[in-house]
This record gives C-alpha cells, structure tokens and sequence, in this order.
C-alpha cells in the first residue's frame, strides 16, 4: 500500500509538469499562431515567405529535434552556458530546461496551429465578407463580427486533433530531463522493479484526454449555431 501511494504521489508531480507544459503552449501558441497565419497570408511577400520557409521548417523535422536545437541555441551561438542564462534568469537549471521545452512547443504548435487558421480563413465564402462591406463594416469588424467565430467552428475539429496530440506529445520533455508524467513512470519501474506505474500512467492519460474530449466536444456544439 505504501508503496502504491509513493508511486501515485510520484506519477501526480510528473502529471503536473506535464499539465503545466500543456497549458503553457497552449496560452501561447493559439494566439501566435494566429499571427503566424496572418503573416502567410500577408501581401508584403518577404514576409509571408519568411513565414512559410518557418512553417515548412517545424513541419518538415521532428518535435525532439526542435527542443534540442533550442537547448543548444544560447551556448553555441550566443557563447552563454545554460548555466550562466540560468543565473541571469534568477532561475535554476531545471527551470531553465523547461522553458527551453516550453519554447520548442510552442514555436511547434503554433506554426502547425497556423496552417489550421488559415485553411479556416480562406474557407469562409466571400459572400461573407461582401454582407459586412454592405453593413457598412471595415474590415476588423467583418473579421471580429462576422468571419472569427465561423472560422472557430470550423477549426475546432482539426485544432481538437493537435490539442490531444499535444498531451501525448509532452513526453518528448524528459530529452531534457524534465520529470513529465511517463518520465515519473519509467523511474517508479526502475527502483520498485513493477510495471503497474505504466498502467497507472496509460489512466492518467486516458482520463486527461477524455476530460478535454467532453470539453471540446460541448464546444463543438455550442459553436454549431455558427456552422454555415
């Protein structure tokens, strides 16, 4: 039984850093990937191809690599130590790890979060935008009153795929050592020689993903009233 306890208490501190870098990307790669979405469709072409080059780039190569090329960016090309931008920082190693993750996520899931908002943009039928210009609308209100919400709707099925993607996707945290909720797993089999800290893991995983499966369902339909 005591050991049972350890192993939860174990697994619940792995579950909150685990929590606590999906909420993080979450807070800031929604709204940056709708700038990132914005800029792709910018007419200013430089940079709605620098833009592109981005996204093509975090598309085209693995999530784990993206977190070590950003853990190595500030020794190998601003010539600073984690160590020495942790002291700068005020914070410690450990910390300074995660929000090197935090960052690779967020830079990840924002350029992919982008695409989303931008095949919604561009499916919103013109009709749509030539009823604002009749109201009299310029064009941030047509966007704000009339096209976002019916671009929400749409995009809230593909952006729920990327949203259960991400709880999975916080695994990929311990490269950096970073004690997520599979990495508490694999230390409670190493020093209790059991595998029940897997199976106690999978229900954490399950019943998190299925809380935001409810959510985003109920979503989904309280947004259906905008379904054109």
């Amino acid at each position: 039984m005591d050991n049972i306890q350890d192993i939860l208490m174990e697994l619940a501190e792995g579950f909150g850093n685990t929590l606590a870098l999906f909420v993080v990307t979450l807070l800031f790669a929604l709204p940056l990937g709708l700038l990132f979405a914005f800029a792709s469709m910018s007419k200013f072409k430089p940079l709605k191809w620098f833009m592109k080059t981005l996204i093509w780039i975090i598309r085209g190569t693995p999530l784990m690599l993206q977190i070590l090329f950003v853990s190595f960016l500030p020794n190998y090309v601003f010539k600073t130590p984690t160590k020495d931008l942790a002291a700068m920082l005020n914070i410690t190693i450990n910390e300074t790890m995660f929000l090197f993750v935090a960052l690779a996520f967020i830079l990840n899931y924002a350029c992919y979060f982008s695409e989303i908002y931008r095949a919604g943009i561009e499916a919103i039928p013109v009709g749509q935008y030539e009823a604002g210009q009749v109201l009299g609308l310029n064009k941030n209100q047509i966007f704000s009153k009339i096209v976002l919400m019916q671009v929400v709707r749409r995009i809230l099925p593909p952006m729920s795929n990327e949203i259960i993607t991400l709880v999975k996707d916080t695994s990929l945290a311990q490269v950096l050592g970073i004690v997520d909720l599979l990495n508490a797993a694999k230390h409670a089999v190493n020093h209790y020689v059991i595998l029940t800290p897997f199976l106690y893991a999978t229900v954490f995983y399950l019943l998190f993903n299925g809380l935001l499966t409810l959510l985003l369902g109920w979503a989904e339909k309280k947004l259906s009233y905008y379904k054109v």
